[in-house]
């Protein structure tokens, strides 16, 4: 065919964009791989001690057999799909659980609502025996106050020792760290002294060594300054204390508008990572603090504002490819029961245990209906502030997942079956991203429990591997090599 534009011009083009797409990948990388957690829980530091986490999980079971003593009763207080369906009376409610155990397919095909619900309650059980807690921060800002130095110092030494001591005991969650207080001028300096002594006697006790996944969460971060200060802190702190060069990680928080827009205007969240210096693995938004610097009134500040979307978003397309994680926000609404039994033995009336099974539901029932949300807008972590709100995190969590789990595994089973050409299920079609955004999806519902290794391979084909290399189109290449 004749053609008009000549190779020495293509070749100048070729190079010019070959140049501008190398660029654009160093910046935007992509996920890393690694796993997610689910939550980060976050616990005054005061409180800390070694065997926190596993403490958590029994107080979060012990709030799941008072208010939800069976897979039928937590469903409905949850919320879960389908559950008005099911039965009220316990002995109904074991015969399906028996009629599940014995062939769970058969009942999953006649009654979806049941399996879901059974499979759900199951595996929230075993999740808080086995690993209750993903990620955890030792908080010196919102969740401890501000105290004499004196007390401070103290208690920084001590959760260090505490560290120390479950890192031998290998107690810890598989993703920890501290929470400083912000570096505005009141704070900065008491702040970065705490860090100080925290780390100093963290690395006496620990002759050096980091928990796996330990990063330092800088709150209310407004300068791009504010970053770099922290990271230098981390630069002279490591080789003093004889840690691994980056080792310390930091993590941001959004919870000022100047977080968002700069004093000209300016996005400024990729300036704030940035002066990190690689050190950012994270950014974390705290919807509460941000509508109260917008003047909005605290009745009026539900982690579904306006305001907070908007913010959500921003940070989304801000960070989107840049391998940074972001979280959202806690449910302020506690499942916590107002009456309590006293000291004397009075028992509780019948009244009294009525409002304490609706107060815990309800705040299940929020606390389930606002991590869905988060998980819909792709938001796959958030924070949780009680150990009561842990089987409501992990119900939405396991029900996002399950819900969708046999539509999109024929989905991503489809999509290799046609070797990476686009296809359609039903109404649906999908391309290379959608293959991609699918099989993220199987990846960050086994890392979290939700999903089974043998049940996806089962239903996906996809061998552990597979799952492992975390890239569709590197799937597709081993398997056709």
């Amino acid at each position: 065919m004749n053609r008009s534009l000549n190779p020495e011009f293509l070749r100048e083009i070729t190079t010019r964009l070959e140049q501008a797409h190398k660029a654009l990948s160093r910046r935007y990388p992509g996920a890393s791989g690694e796993r997610q957690p689910m939550h980060v829980v976050y616990g005054g530091a005061h409180l800390f001690r070694s065997g926190t986490a596993r403490r958590l999980g029994e107080l979060a079971l012990k709030s799941l057999d008072d208010y939800g003593a069976d897979f039928a009763a937590f469903a409905k207080a949850a919320g879960l799909t389908g559950s008005s369906g099911l039965p009220d009376s316990s002995d109904a409610v074991a015969t399906i659980a028996k009629s599940i155990e014995t062939d769970p397919q058969a009942v999953k095909c006649e009654n979806p609502a049941a399996w879901l619900a059974h499979t759900i309650y199951k595996r929230i059980r075993e999740k808080l025996r086995r690993e209750p807690v993903e990620d955890l921060r030792i908080d010196f800002e919102d969740g401890y106050g501000n105290r004499p130095d004196d007390e401070e110092d103290g208690h920084a030494a001590a959760a260090a020792s505490e560290l120390s001591a479950g890192m031998n005991a290998g107690e810890l969650p598989p993703f920890i760290g501290i929470r400083i207080k912000p570096f505005n001028e009141e704070l900065r300096d008491r702040s970065i002294r705490t860090l100080d002594i925290f780390l100093t006697e963290l690395a006496a006790k620990s002759r050096g060594q980091l928990p796996g996944h330990f990063y330092v969460t800088l709150p209310k971060v407004a300068l791009p300054d504010e970053v770099a200060a922290l990271a230098d802190v981390c630069s002279r702190l490591e080789p003093q204390l004889d840690f691994e060069p980056g080792a310390l990680r930091i993590e941001l928080m959004v919870e000022t508008p100047r977080a968002i827009l700069n004093e000209r205007g300016e996005a400024n969240l990729l300036a704030l990572v940035s002066a990190a210096r690689g050190r950012c693995a994270a950014v974390h938004f705290g919807p509460y603090d941000y509508t109260a610097s917008l003047h909005i009134a605290a009745t009026y500040q539900p982690i579904t504002h306006f305001s907070s979307d908007f913010a959500r978003g921003f940070i989304q397309v801000a960070l989107a490819g840049t391998g940074i994680r972001t979280a959202d926000g806690p449910t302020n609404i506690m499942p916590i029961s107002p009456h309590r039994p006293t000291k004397d033995g009075t028992v509780l009336s019948k009244r009294q245990l009525e409002e304490n099974r609706e107060a815990v539901h309800r705040g299940w029932r929020i606390h389930f209906e606002n991590v869905r949300r988060s998980l819909a807008n792709g938001y796959y972590q958030g924070w949780d502030l009680h150990p009561a709100q842990l089987p409501a995190r992990y119900a939405a969590v396991y029900s996002f997942f399950l819900e969708n789990l046999d539509p999109a595994a024929e989905r991503l089973r489809n999509f290799i079956d046609k070797a990476a050409q686009a296809t359609r299920v039903g109404q649906v079609f999908d391309d290379a991203a959608m293959a991609q955004g699918l099989l993220n999806y199987f990846v960050q519902g086994i890392n979290c429990g939700a999903l089974t290794p043998d049940e996806v391979e089962r239903l996906t084909t996809l061998s552990a591997s597979d799952l492992r290399a975390g890239s569709f189109l590197k799937i597709l290449t081993q398997r056709q090599a």
